[in-house]
């Protein structure tokens, strides 16, 4: 990997093209290196993975509502929409099939300077694939420049410590992938790059307070600005430049300031792209970093036969978990028994309450109202709290020591504390039980069952394995019996 440094520039400073970030990423796009094997197998893992919660997420308003959208505008040849048959134009079978994968808040993640869910991607690139008969080997190397980039972006500049929405760096990794996906040239992915990241730039409000529909849209609305800014790129139209560095730029007015500087890992030319296997998928519908504490509150239950007896519970653990889904977030909402289920997915205290009783979780009955809104839940969930602890903070940062849960102490009316930490969640690949193809082939299962006909789901997993020699990616696409409520119509 070659490590960059990105700083503002001023206007008059002699700062050439290939030197800006958005260029040099597209040389990382345009670069033929191969996928090696075990990418190219990650990725159809993560193709499975993403259409588990999609079918999964079929019914939901928020996804019925995109899909009614997509649906007016049909397209020939177009590409195909979650749950349907119908063929719309590709920007929109993006905008729908996004908000099916982030619905549940159920696929993978990215976690280091910044956040990510890189899986968004695969929507936007899949879509154009499908609209243009690509191949599925097409569509791999496309989504391996996806995920580099992306990942990179992560490491390198962090957005939420200026209140910038992580979907920030999804618009130019969506951007890079489709122009690998299309083999475009150099000057044209730069320009696409710069629109995307131009029209995907948006505060953190989605994801604080009382938190909305909203969170799946917004990635959503990133793949399908992507797809819109490839499409303009590729008829000759130009881009803000340089659109990180410039004077008035994203670096000198959204992020650090024009003293700040940024360090960005890419491949070198002919490096492969490998950053998909540093992401990881959940096993649980929740915010990842609360991907531990269920598993340690399941662990821990044993060992308290009576939730009643709880005098308080603390939770140390690292500055992004404490300020973000933790008290150190300062949201009351977090504690409310009426709040949205997109906001209760981002309160560590409600869902270690939840996985203490129940010792389980599931991505509906889990934040059902009725569950959230039990007296003796409510109660518990009030005793909790979260503390930042600097050593939990270092070792979210330590790839080599990774850690993204948390130390609980439990105090009895006794006066007896029982404490437990877990650093990283069963499924993740450090964990105790790593996923595997099996892994996620039977979370897909799972998801399926009652949603797909035993048949349909059969057929797509076959599909799905072997995505890399596939012709018509269209069988990549699912049917679902259950599509949930009648949307009214609006301007389309």
């Amino acid at each position: 990997m070659e490590m960059h440094t990105v700083r503002t520039r001023r206007s008059a400073e002699e700062f050439e093209r290939h030197e800006h970030l958005a260029w040099k990423i597209a040389q990382v796009a345009a670069d033929p290196v191969p996928v090696e094997p075990d990418v190219g197998e990650m990725i159809i893992n993560r193709i499975i993975d993403n259409a588990a919660v999609a079918v999964a997420s079929a019914a939901r308003r928020p996804v019925a509502v995109a899909r009614s959208q997509a649906l007016a505008h049909p397209y020939q040849p177009g590409a195909a929409v979650v749950g349907v048959a119908d063929r719309v134009s590709p920007e929109w079978a993006a905008w729908a099939n996004g908000v099916a994968v982030r619905e549940l808040d159920f696929h993978d993640t990215f976690l280091a300077a910044d956040y990510s869910h890189p899986g968004d991607n695969i929507p936007p690139v899949l879509a154009v694939a499908q609209h243009k008969g690509l191949s599925g080997s097409q569509l791999i190397r496309a989504l391996a420049t996806a995920y580099e980039i992306h990942v990179d972006l992560v490491k390198g500049i962090c957005l939420h410590e200026h209140k910038i929405d992580h979907v920030a760096h999804l618009g130019p990794a969506a951007a890079a992938g489709l122009g690998t996906l299309l083999n475009l040239d150099e000057e044209t992915i730069y320009q696409a790059i710069g629109q995307a990241l131009h029209t995907t730039t948006a505060t953190r409000q989605s994801r604080k307070g009382a938190i909305s529909s909203w969170k799946a849209f917004a990635p959503a609305f990133a793949g399908k600005m992507a797809v819109e800014a490839v499409d303009r790129a590729m008829r000759g139209e130009g881009s803000p430049g340089p659109i990180w560095e410039g004077e008035d730029g994203i670096i000198a007015w959204l992020l650090g300031g024009p003293e700040a500087e940024y360090h960005v890992p890419l491949p070198a030319p002919g490096e492969p792209k490998r950053a998909i296997l540093e992401s990881y998928t959940k096993e649980h519908s929740a915010e990842y970093q609360s991907q531990a504490p269920i598993d340690l509150a399941r662990r821990m239950r044993e060992s308290i036969p009576d939730t009643t007896q709880i005098e308080s519970i603390v939770l140390h653990t690292s500055h992004h978990t404490h300020h973000v889904i933790g008290t150190g977030s300062n949201d009351p909402q977090k504690f409310d028994p009426t709040a949205s289920r997109e906001t209760l997915d981002h309160s560590v205290m409600y869902i270690f309450a939840v996985a203490l009783e129940d010792g389980t979780w599931h991505h509906e009955r889990s934040y059902a109202p009725e569950r959230a809104q039990r007296p003796e839940t409510v109660e518990l969930w009030q005793k909790i709290s979260t503390v930042e602890d600097s050593e939990w903070t270092r070792r979210y940062h330590d790839p080599s020591d990774q850690a993204f849960g948390c130390h609980a102490e439990i105090l009895l009316y006794d006066g007896s504390v029982i404490t437990d930490e877990l650093s990283v969640a069963d499924a993740h690949p450090q964990g105790a039980r790593p996923f595997a193809r099996g892994q996620y082939v039977e979370k897909f299962r799972e998801l399926a069952e009652g949603n797909v006909e035993k048949q349909e789901h059969e057929r797509f997993l076959q599909a799905a394995e072997n995505a890399a020699d596939l012709d018509d990616l269209t069988e990549l696409n699912i049917r679902v019996d259950n599509l949930g409520p009648t949307i009214p119509e609006g301007v389309f």
